[in-house]
Formats: structure tokens, C-alpha cells, sequence
């Protein structure tokens, strides 16, 4: 499942390269044709990072400050976001008294949320899989060198599956750009651990498309905001009730620590 983040990032790429290629019919493709030597390559590495636990990662690290180092996340969120959890459940019983009809759809919704923010607050969990990111950070470290030895010039920089940027790449950024929010980076990568991985990450830094995300992510992670989702739950209560309401639901939790980033470039 892409987020509003990789939807703007691919946005931005395939107007970018549409602007730099129109010229030449031969426009790299962000996906590789089925059958060709680099799609399934593509395939696997889209699958691997896009099934990661990446809620359960934002939700821990925010929780639990003492997992990461250099978060970017202030310190007073961990305070705000219990509190917050607290507010969901308290709201959804109350907006399941408000519709009884919907009464059984909004108490599941409580059951499930809380089911889901437990296992995120859960320290042996979040070790768990914060170890099995390492095996996954492994696959894409090995990789990166395979491209290297494959293209040995100098100044020749391919990407993670190919000489071309790819989806692969765009699962990639992102997850990479996550990870250094959160304050994760130092334990993955950096000081010789992971060098192709700490190499890739800088370089995908200088890219002006990525850049340009950077530069209105705020915008595009406040409106995930709680509030904002309550509001649209009570407008549209029936229809809402779907998975949509849980991604809004957990996402704005996630990304509430967003908004002390923004202050602090401003």
C-alpha cells in the first residue's frame, strides 16, 4: 500500500522525467517490463520493503523514545499521543452511543485500534521486529554492492535493481527517510555498518524530485491529523468505517511528531 508520501514522490518523478526526456522517445521506466531480466528484481524488493511493519515502527519509536537515537520527534509526543489514544476511545464509544445503528461497527473499530496500539507499545515486539529489519537492511546492502561490482566505473552510480530509478527505489527513499526520522539511522547504517546503504541514502538527499517532497511533506502529513479524521467519522460515519478510517486513525498519530519539524526548519 503506497502512502500520500510515495503518491508524491511518484508524482513529481514522472513529471520530472517527462520534462527531462521529452526529446527521446526512450523514457526509463519506473517499472520494467514483465519478462525483462530487471522485473522481478523490481517485484521482490517492492514487496519486501512495502510489507514492512512501518506503523508499528512510527507508533514504537514515538512510545518508546528510548529505541532510537537523534529522533526528530519531540519529546512531548509520547505524552500527547497517549493521551490522544486515551480521546480515540473515549470518541468512538461516544459516537457509538450517538449512531446506534452503526454501534457494533464503531466499538470493532475501538477493539481493533486498541489491539493494534498495544502490540505497538509492546517493548518485545517492537525488538522483534526492529531485528528483522536488520535481515531486510541486509538484502538491500548486498544488493547495492551487486550493482557496484556490476558497474565498477568511476562516477557511475546505479540504483538499487538497475542503472534506472524504479519503484524499488521509491519503497526504498522512503523507508530509508522513515528510519532517520524516527532516530533509527545510527543503528542501521552510518560509521561503516551498511556503507552502500549510507551512500545510496545521501545520494537520494541530492535528488531535486525528493527534495521537493521534503519541502511540502508537512503539509501533506498534517491533514492525516486526528481531529481532522474524527470529523470526517461523524459526517460520514457510514461509509468511513472501513480500513481508511484506521489508516487516517494511526497515521495521524504517527505523524503528529511532523509538526515540531516543521517549526524547526522554519
Amino acid at each position: 500500500m503506497y502512502t500520500t508520501f510515495h503518491i508524491s514522490l511518484l508524482s513529481l518523478m514522472r513529471v520530472d522525467r517527462l520534462c527531462m526526456f521529452v526529446p527521446s522517445a526512450n523514457i526509463p521506466k519506473l517499472m520494467p517490463e514483465e519478462g525483462s531480466l530487471y522485473f522481478p528484481r523490481v517485484q521482490h524488493y517492492r514487496e519486501l520493503l512495502d510489507s514492512l511493519p512501518m506503523d508499528a515502527y512510527t507508533h514504537g519509536c514515538i512510545l518508546h523514545p528510548e529505541l532510537t537515537l537523534d529522533s526528530m520527534i519531540p519529546a512531548y509526543a509520547t505524552t500527547r499521543i497517549r493521551s490522544q489514544i486515551a480521546n480515540t476511545e473515549s470518541e468512538l464509544k461516544k459516537l457509538a452511543q450517538e449512531h446506534p445503528e452503526l454501534s457494533e461497527a464503531y466499538l470493532t473499530k475501538q477493539k481493533q485500534i486498541k489491539s493494534k496500539i498495544r502490540d505497538h507499545d509492546n517493548l518485545n515486539y517492537l525488538k522483534k521486529i526492529l531485528s528483522e529489519l536488520e535481515n531486510v537492511l541486509d538484502q538491500v546492502e548486498t544488493e547495492l554492492q551487486r550493482r557496484v561490482e556490476e558497474t565498477p566505473e568511476e562516477g557511475h552510480q546505479p540504483w538499487l535493481c538497475s542503472e534506472s530509478f524504479t519503484l524499488a527505489d521509491v519503497s526504498l527513499s522512503v523507508t530509508l527517510h522513515r528510519l532517520k526520522f524516527l532516530g533509527l539511522a545510527r543503528k542501521y547504517w552510518g560509521n561503516g555498518k551498511r556503507p552502500n546503504l549510507e551512500s545510496y541514502y545521501e545520494r537520494v538527499l541530492q535528488q531535486r524530485t525528493f527534495r521537493k517532497v521534503l519541502g511540502n511533506v508537512n503539509n501533506i502529513l498534517i491533514s492525516a491529523v486526528l481531529p481532522t479524521a474524527f470529523r470526517v467519522a461523524k459526517k460520514r460515519a457510514p461509509s468511513f468505517l472501513g480500513a481508511s478510517f484506521i489508516v487516517s486513525l494511526l497515521g495521524g498519530i504517527g505523524y503528529l511528531a511532523f509538526l515540531f519539524l516543521k517549526k524547526r526548519l522554519s
